[in-house]
Formats: C-alpha cells, structure tokens, sequence
C-alpha cells in the first residue's frame, strides 16, 4: 500500500514517520518563516537581511549558491560561514553565523571610496557597488568592519553583496535565502529611522565588530540560552595581510621627497641652493607616484582618483602629492637655473607636500584597522620622512650637511620610541584586534621588526653620528631607507582587521 504524505504549506518534513494501524503520516516540524516581505520597501524604509542563528546547520549552502548567482570563483566569498565557540564542556557551544554585506545606514565603504563607485538606492535601500567606476585602489575594503567588499585581482575591482537587486526586482529572493535548507536567512523591511533606535539591540553578535561603526541594518536573532563568553572561533589563527608593496614604496619615497624639499627650501633662504639634491629628490617623487599605480586594479583610470577629494582622503592625497609634484618641478626647474628663484616656491612646495603625508596617514586612520587608527601612524609617516629626507641635502650639497645629521639622528631616536611606544599600546590592550597585532609583531614577526631597528639605529643613528664622508653617508641612506621600507611592511602585514567571525577556511582559500 502507498500513501501521499503532502506537506502542508509553512511545514517542513523532520524525518520522523508516526504510524498507525492504517497509514503513515509525516509529523509536521515547526513552521517555517517567510523568506520574503510580501510588498516593496516604502519612503523611510528599506530591505536589510535577517539571520536566525538557531536554525542555521553550517552546511554552507548560501556560499555555493551566491558564488553560482555572481560568477565568483571560489576563493571570493560575498557571503561567508563563521563560527563562534563558547561554554564548558559539557556544556560546550559552537554556532554558526552566515554574513554578507549588512547593507548599512552609514555605510563606511561608501564614505571612503574616492571614486563614488557606491551609492546607497534610494529605493530599496541597497548598498550598490559599480564595478565599471571602480578603479580598484581597495580602500574601501579597509574601511568595512565586516570584510565586505572583495577585490577580485582577475577583474581588477572590487566586489559586494546587492542582495541580488535583479532578482529582487522580478520578485525572487536572493541566491542565498532561495538556497538556504533551514530558512535560517530570510529578507525584510525595516524602517530606518526606528532601526536607528534600537538597533544596538537586534544586530550585534558575539565574534562581530560592534555594529556602531557603521549602523549595520542586519537583525540577528541569537540563541535565548547562548553562554556569555561566547566568541570568534578564529581568535587564535591570525594570518598575515596583504604586504601592499606599491604603497610601501610610495609612501617612503614621498616621504623621503617631501622633507628633502622642506630642507632644500630651507638652504636657499640661507642662500645657499641645492639644485642637485632638488632634482633628486623631484625624481624619487614622481618615481613614487608612479609606484602607487601599481596598487589600483585599472591604474589606467587612475585619475578619477581625484574625483571625491572633498570626502575622501585617498583623493586628498592624490590631489596634493600631485600639486606637490607640480611645484616641485617648477622649484627644481628654478633653482637648475637659478633665474628668478623665489622662496615662495620652495613654501608652498613644502606645505604641498607635508599637507599630503598628513593625508596619507589619514587613510589608514580608519575603525575597521584599529593597529593603524591612532596618531603613532601620523607620527611614524612624518618622521620616516625626517630620518630619510635629510640624507639628500647632506650627501648632494654642501650648506647643510652640518645640520642634516643632527636631525637624522633625532629623526631615528623618535621613530625607535614611536615604534616602541606603539608595540606596548598593543600588547597592553584588551581590545582583541590591538592585542593580535602586538602579538604577530612580538612572537612571529620578531626577526624582522629586530633587523628592522637595527638598520635604523645603523643607518640613521651610528653612521650619521659618527662618518661624515659620502661613501659612508650613501651606506646609511641605504641601511636607513631598508629600515623604513621594512617598517613599512610590517605596518601593513600585521594589521588585524575588524571582521565577522572566521570562515571555516581562510579568505584566500576555496569555500567549496
């Protein structure tokens, strides 16, 4: 004998069969929740995604199907599967937590990017990303506290959940919320102006950045009896960032180039000009500019950088390195032929240049990084430059080289305290990203931050102290500039990022 066993709708099979003496029936599992709002967002209101942690398995379906949807390859996940851990055996816990792009009221990506290639709709709320404005310069990727936006190095910009706004448009829910087995991730309608009230209640979870930083619109329901030292199941795998070695060497170069010129100035006010050492330093500028290119995904469109210079700070700095470069053309230009050389020039040559270390810094003064967002980063920006500037002058003319040593070494002694003073800030701090980067700089990185001190004290402290000659000169500009552009690195490899709790496999790795 067979029997249809239908399910009725808003019910879903568990598996157990209740019989009896005449038929088998499938007892009914609790009702499953709408995956979609049954209208479309009105004014003041907007989509924004709903995670139920109790009912998610961990099995990654959403992962695989927002890839198939967006044309991924495996190792970019817009949706990632986290884990967070907590309890006591036997009481042990270990959830699973499923985020993609929180769609925020504020959202951060947006501020920061320098070419406007995100806007917020104004109709569904959605936070849209252009890949054909992109240029691919990832700064918007340090911005989120999530870990949102992805660059895609094959395509050279980067990438985001819509939400699938297309599939939204015809009526159909996303990938993800179509794909999901238990229904654990679902789309609704907020009101952004109540959200704005209680949304501290309602989207913050253990393992998540606070969302504060940038108004997140997800609501997450948590688990009633969840233990409250639960945490990110990743607290003890911590992985280099990307090295970024193009913005290494342009923000040493210009740095190097930018107090070079603000001493070269300082000589011809003393009449004495250094038309040598002005050329030099004009070409390790424009060397450094070139090098930066090499970051963005489509240097080719580098110019829109300059597009958003009233928001954002990477387009500041595009602008004023640029002005920088302009001037100091025509500075150098002037003091080569030493026809009508003004002091003028040499000014504003310097302000142009040390406004844009100040921008440069500014950049990576951001929440998402908290290792960078503080005024050490300010502080070790400028007196790179103080501790490499000066070797110019000293090497390529004759009027300063008796106070260009001085203020190398003075410029080497306060980097070492400033480097010092910020690996104590982190060891010392409970904050868990300012704690794990103290930690990569004192434990695996510690053979580079040692060789790193050493060529500074050699370079900018012993030789200056102690040789006066060329050759030994050029030695310590060599050892020095080796310093900082290790220093450097190791700024942008052990920053630990603000984001969702770990994937069950690194970024970097395949999701299936």
């Amino acid at each position: 004998m067979t029997n249809e066993l239908p399910l009725l709708r808003g019910e879903a099979s568990c598996g157990l069969l209740v019989s009896d003496d005449s038929r088998l029936e499938c007892a009914p599992c609790e009702v499953s929740p709408a995956r979609m709002p049954s209208r479309a967002p009105q004014a003041g209101e907007q989509y924004r995604f709903h995670f139920d942690m109790n009912r998610c398995i961990g099995c990654k379906c959403c992962v695989v199907a927002c890839n198939e949807q967006n044309g991924n390859p495996a190792e970019i996940n817009w949706r990632r599967v986290g884990e967070i851990e907590g309890g006591w055996y036997p009481e042990a816990w270990r959830l699973h937590l499923s985020m993609s792009c929180n769609h925020c009221l504020e959202p951060s990506c947006m501020h920061g990017c320098p070419v406007e290639a995100y806007q917020k709709d104004a109709h569904t709320g959605l936070v849209l990303h252009d890949p054909q404005i992109c240029i691919g310069c990832q700064y918007c990727t340090w911005n989120c506290s999530y870990g949102v936006p992805q660059f895609n190095a094959e395509r050279g910009v980067v990438g985001k959940c819509d939400m699938c706004h297309g599939r939204l448009a015809e009526g159909r829910e996303p990938a993800c919320v179509a794909a999901c087995p238990e229904a654990a991730i679902q789309v609704e309608i907020v009101n952004q102006a109540q959200w704005r009230r209680e949304f501290r209640e309602n989207a913050n979870a253990p393992g998540l950045p606070s969302a504060d930083d940038s108004l997140s619109t997800t609501r997450l329901t948590l688990p009633r009896q969840m233990p409250s030292e639960m945490r990110a199941a990743h607290l003890d795998r911590l992985r280099p960032e990307a090295p970024h070695w193009p913005l290494v060497f342009m923000t040493v170069l210009t740095q190097l180039s930018v107090v070079a010129f603000a001493l070269i100035w300082v000589a011809q006010m003393l009449r004495a000009p250094e038309p040598l050492a002005a050329a030099a330093a004009l070409g390790l500028g424009m060397l450094a500019l070139a090098a930066s290119t090499a970051h963005l995904g489509r240097p080719i469109y580098a110019y829109r950088a300059l597009k958003m210079w009233r928001r954002s700070w990477l387009s500041r700095e595009v602008l004023l390195f640029s002005v920088f470069c302009g001037l100091a053309a025509s500075y150098a230009m002037l003091l080569w032929t030493r026809q009508g050389v003004s002091g003028i020039a040499g000014l504003l040559t310097s302000v142009a240049g040390l406004a844009g270390i100040l921008a440069s810094a500014k950049i990576y003064l951001v929440p998402a990084r908290p290792a960078w967002n503080t005024g050490m980063t300010v502080l070790d920006f400028y007196l790179s430059g103080a501790v490499l500037g000066p070797f110019l002058p000293a090497l390529l003319g004759h009027s300063l080289a008796h106070f260009c040593l001085p203020v190398i070494a003075g410029g080497a002694v306060l980097q070492l305290m400033n480097q010092g003073a910020k690996l104590l800030r982190l060891l010392a701090s409970k904050e868990f990203e300012l704690q794990a980067s103290g930690r990569m700089l004192a434990a695996r990185f510690t053979p580079a931050l040692a060789v790193r001190c050493l060529l500074l004290v050699a370079g900018g402290l012993l030789i200056p102290l102690l040789c006066h000659n060329r050759l030994a000169l050029a030695a310590g500009l060599l050892l020095a500039f080796a310093g900082e552009v290790l220093g450097r690195w190791l700024f942008f490899v052990t920053v630990v990022p603000k984001n969702m709790a770990a994937c069950f496999l690194g970024v970097e790795q395949e999701a299936a």
